[in-house]
């Protein structure tokens, strides 16, 4: 089984985010990024599908992206991270994302090219969380697509999952290919180990060129949260001031 998990290179989550002069690009400067949280959980799922079946399980990992100019903003060194984990082999499109729409017509024409049997993402990145890149590239391949898995099993060709709804969980029986956007339940997250670090080192790491695709939008202008007001600290002993304030703002 050919397994593809397809990575985002995202700034840390505790990254001070701030935008350039024009407000049309992140202030890449001093910022750490990492693969998506999200991702990681469709990292350690792939890594333990193949943990089960070394020999028949082979998983690449993919991600969308140019290296920085600095060292903590390297998407290869982020795939080597991954193939730390036991995968087989990293690919990386050298391309600068733009829009999910043009993401997924990157990774759909890879795809085209060399077939896979399980495509895995997270649900969402966490710089825009727009959830978007997985079920394009489902309909871009003509596949099934499972969004916010919380568990798959492999078994004769079919694929068994589950997915959290309101209310409940959901089970599903699927066929193969597949793609799959998951969510936090799917795996464990994993700390690659030493031996693991030092064999990723000699995995092999592929660069491709972009394919020639338009992205469809184009953004005008990042621009960060105004900063809070001030506000009118209460007494809580002193509840009737608290509903006075408020009646008096027309909220009660």
């Amino acid at each position: 089984m050919k397994i593809l998990c397809c990575v985002s290179h995202v700034p840390d989550t505790t990254a001070r985010i701030q935008f350039t002069s024009d407000g049309k690009a992140l202030d890449r400067s001093g910022i750490t990024f990492i693969i998506n949280p999200y991702d990681d959980f469709a990292l350690a799922r792939a890594a333990e599908l193949k943990e089960k079946n070394p020999s028949g399980v082979h998983v690449t990992v993919l991600a969308v992206g140019k290296n920085g100019t600095s060292s903590t903003d390297n998407v290869d060194s982020n795939l080597r991270k991954a193939l730390a984990l036991g995968l087989d082999e990293a690919v990386r499109i050298d391309a600068e994302p733009q829009d999910a729409y043009f993401v997924a017509s990157q990774i759909a024409a890879f795809v085209k090219e060399k077939p896979f049997d399980l495509l895995l993402f997270g649900k969402e990145s966490i710089d825009y969380n727009g959830s978007q890149v997985p079920g394009m590239v489902a309909a871009m391949l003509e596949l099934p697509f499972i969004s916010y898995a919380t568990s798959i099993e492999i078994s004769d060709g079919k694929a068994i999952l589950t997915r959290e709804i309101t209310g409940g969980k959901e089970k599903i029986e699927c066929s193969l290919p597949l793609v799959l956007s998951s969510q936090k339940g799917l795996a464990e997250w994993r700390i690659p180990s030493v031996r693991g670090i030092m064999q990723a080192k000699a995995k092999p790491l592929h660069v491709r060129p972009l394919a020639a695709i338009a992205p469809r939008v184009s953004t005008l202008r990042h621009e960060p949260p105004p900063p809070k007001g001030t506000f009118k600290k209460i007494d809580p002993e002193r509840i009737q001031d608290l509903v006075v304030e408020l009646s008096n703002k027309g909220l009660i």
